[in-house]
């Protein structure tokens, strides 16, 4: 595979115009769509192990403190929180009051992010007692950050990212029609808009956004480095892009084809986890130099949408969105 190091990219404005029509100037089509994973069969027997789980799983992240693996089911609409050592082990299920779409870690040891877009709340799960405290956000929320003090949420709904400091809404920055996920970068804040398939980095203090890039044809999903670069797949485009903060930057742009998802980073190894959802595979690559190599390559469990990692032992962890039950696989 060629890798393309990038010097520089297009500038972009940081707020939308939020009109919708053609010629915005974070608008890649004429129509606004967010990309989706793909969920053809699966051929292959996935690798290591497999515990049964007749959910569909919609999230996950893995707590290393408290070696809890937090899982978002729905039918009903519950967290699971299993002991990573045991997965076999029944979980301890918490009520949601809805399907959560993205769950983080707002340190480790918790508590864990479950923003609720369908009742407009962000819900805190303090790790291991599972003692849970909601907060009304309205907006839709769908992605959540710790930021110091504060918890910045991305409310789509809203066109824009809600920034609370505990329960209380400081400040709302906008316009982002897509506003899905959330991660520092460098002294900022960045957004990821799926809509818009842009990366803009806001300062929290001033409120106000910086100039945004482009991320590819239909990003999705991102996750920052120890070094502090940010890893963001390309669902539509099929590659996978590196960007660094102060000033943005686009780093890297390497093709990753197969409909990348589900992405995770293991600091200890230097490993980045990627979930191909066309192809059923998790890749590992190793990012510690200038460009990804290739380390491992598995077959996985069907519709691989969520990924975490373990950075102390190297487990990766692989959940079906169709019922296929959590993966276990020790590269």
């Amino acid at each position: 595979m060629l890798a393309v190091l990038v010097t520089g990219a297009a500038v972009l404005s940081g707020c939308t115009s939020g009109s919708g029509q053609a010629g915005d100037s974070l608008q890649v089509a004429e129509s606004l769509v967010a990309a989706t994973p793909a969920a053809p069969p699966a051929n292959a027997t996935p690798a290591g192990t497999v515990t049964p789980l007749a959910r569909k799983a919609t999230a996950m992240v893995l707590d290393p403190e408290t070696r809890t693996l937090a899982v978002a089911v729905t039918q009903p609409d519950e967290l699971l929180l299993f002991n990573e050592e045991d997965l076999a082990a029944a979980p301890r299920p918490v009520p949601l009051p809805g399907t959560v779409e993205q769950l983080s870690l707002a340190a480790p040891g918790g508590p864990l992010l479950a923003p609720v877009p369908s009742a407009d709340q962000l819900v805190r799960i303090a790790l291991p007692d599972a003692a849970v405290e909601t907060v009304r956000v309205p907006g839709r929320p769908v992605g959540a950050v710790a930021v110091g003090d504060r918890t910045v949420v991305a409310t789509p709904g809203d066109q824009t990212i809600t920034v609370l400091r505990g329960s209380r809404e400081d400040r709302r920055i906008g316009r982002f029609e897509g506003a899905a996920v959330l991660f520092p970068l460098g002294a900022r804040t960045a957004v990821l808009d799926r809509l818009h398939t842009s990366v803009t980095p806001v300062d929290l203090d001033t409120g106000e956004p910086g100039a945004g890039l482009r991320a590819g044809d239909g990003a999705s999903n991102a996750v920052v480095d120890r070094f502090g670069r940010a890893f963001v797949v390309d669902t539509r485009g099929g590659e996978l892009l590196a960007f660094s903060g102060d000033p943005l930057l686009m780093r890297l742009r390497y093709p990753l084809p197969g409909a990348p998802w589900g992405i995770a980073y293991d600091g200890t190894r230097d490993l980045l986890w990627v979930t191909l959802t066309e192809r059923n595979e998790l890749v590992g690559y190793d990012v510690s130099g200038a460009e990804p190599v290739e380390r491992h390559r598995f077959p996985t469990v069907h519709q691989p949408n969520s990924v975490a990692v373990d950075p102390g032992s190297g487990r990766v962890m692989v959940a079906s969105a169709d019922g296929g039950g959590v993966q276990v696989v020790q590269p």
